[in-house]
């Protein structure tokens, strides 16, 4: 493992509390009568899909840490991959989780948007490390 892989994971690692205190909250809104959480099934859905977006995505940039060190591809696209995920996981969460704010949101509102900037940064991640490591295996 690079000294970059190691550096990027153990980023990554300390991240990862942040996920478990997004279930905690999530436990205590559930438990809490007074929260609204369960009357309004956006909000649940949006706050679920948020946590596991982030817990996935998390373990998606730890591998790509170690897949980046065998790809083929100059530093500035290989360092993309390495930002690029963990940053994914961080930008769908949020916007999983501030587009309906308010208990009684009927809809998201702006911040949305981040969850489209995020698939299309995570997709952009990937796609261009999957290059980079086709490249390496066609010139091994």
């Amino acid at each position: 493992m690079t000294r970059e892989a190691r550096l990027m994971c153990g980023i990554i690692l300390i991240t990862v509390p942040t996920i478990q205190y997004g279930g905690y909250f999530l436990l205590t809104q559930l438990m809490s009568k007074n929260s609204g959480y369960m009357d309004n099934p956006l909000r649940q859905n949006f706050f679920r899909a948020g946590h596991a977006h982030a817990g996935v995505i998390v373990f998606l940039a730890l591998i790509c840490q170690l897949l980046a060190d065998n790809a083929a591809l100059p530093v500035s696209l290989i360092w993309l991959a390495r930002i690029g995920v963990p940053l994914a996981a961080i930008l769908i969460p949020i916007g999983f989780f501030l587009s309906v704010p308010l208990p009684t949101a009927t809809h998201p509102n702006g911040a949305i948007a981040f969850i489209y900037v995020g698939a299309v940064v995570l997709a952009v991640s990937v796609l261009t490390l999957g290059v980079g490591l086709l490249r390496s295996a066609a010139a091994g």
